[in-house]
């Protein structure tokens, strides 16, 4: 490999402004950077999602995704980073056009996203299917317990459920508002539990929010994939709007749209806007998009190891 830096940049996904949302890096150039040094890379930065681009070719992009522990499947936080990017750097061109359609390969599939403009920015909004739901019967004391809840914060009336897609999310519907902000997470009883489970995320929410606007209040806990506490998840919300569509919280219209928006990151300092739209025909999802804006922060070149170059 003969270069010795390769273009870096960082943004803050679902974020309009800098310092909100989640954090996702985006390598250029990346294609003979082997998987060993992408996962140091991605250790290295500390970031939720490092993103490692190895081809552009119009609009199809080939890409991979890097927690700081283990490669993802896929990454909704970190697709809105690159598509970001990809349109700052003229990479991905509207070439008079309102909406790109993007077809993005990953190593295990491909991924079809829209990047729209919208007042001079490019809210890019990915394709994610929707998971299957799978009924929990948990000990309810217990999964309290790792959150710092009692029982009774977590909702009688709905249930515990497992959403089996991109990851596995158990999601865990909180009563109220000041219950789920109270939550005081015990990472490692939550990681040796998800493990023990074979869960990957835990996720909380809330038909209370904050903010005029929004439907929901979200909070995911991840210590099990390397991120202790997720400020926005592409991945996250699409599971949650097909738990809600499927629970009754979204209705069941002729229309066959629900534009969903969620609040998150709120408890870590960095507030997220997450927009979901869930598509639906005879009571059956079809579609389900998840997206937002991202903020660039930083843009530079990254070192490699000496051993890659």
């Amino acid at each position: 490999m003969s270069q010795s830096t390769v273009p870096f940049a960082l943004y803050d996904a679902f974020s309009d402004r800098l310092f909100g949302g989640s954090q996702g890096g985006v390598v250029l150039n990346a294609g003979d950077i082997d998987a060993q040094t992408r996962q140091r890379i991605a250790s290295e930065l500390g970031l939720p999602a490092t993103c490692f681009v190895s081809g552009v070719t119009g609009n199809t992009v080939t890409a991979r995704f890097h927690s700081t522990a283990r490669e993802y499947p896929m990454c909704g936080h970190g697709t809105i980073c690159l598509m970001t990017h990809l349109v700052h750097t003229g990479l991905l061109q509207w070439q008079g056009k309102d909406t790109l359609e993007v077809k993005l390969i990953l190593p295990t599939k491909t991924a079809r996203v829209e990047v729209l403009k919208q007042d001079n920015k490019a809210l890019v909004m990915l394709d994610i299917a929707a998971p299957k739901l799978e009924g929990n019967q948990p000990n309810l004391k217990a999964l309290a317990g790792l959150l710092g809840l009692k029982p009774a914060d977590i909702a009688g009336a709905h249930p515990v459920a497992t959403a089996l897609g991109d990851f596995v999310h158990m999601i865990v519907p909180i009563n109220c508002l000041t219950a789920i902000q109270s939550i005081q997470p015990d990472f490692t009883a939550i990681t040796a539990y998800c493990r023990e489970n074979g869960i990957e995320t835990l996720t909380c929410f809330s038909a209370e929010t904050i903010q005029a606007g929004y439907d929901f209040h979200v909070r995911d806990f991840c210590p099990a994939v390397g991120v202790p506490e997720s400020a926005a998840a592409g991945t996250t919300n699409a599971a949650l709007a097909t738990y809600w569509y499927h629970h009754g919280f979204l209705p069941k219209n002729g229309v066959g749209l629900n534009a969903i928006k969620v609040e998150q990151g709120m408890e870590l300092g960095r507030p997220s806007s997450i927009h979901t739209t869930l598509h639906s025909k005879a009571g059956d999802i079809t579609r389900i998009q998840v997206g937002g804006v991202a903020k660039k922060v930083i843009e530079g070149h990254l070192h490699l190891p000496d051993e890659t170059v």
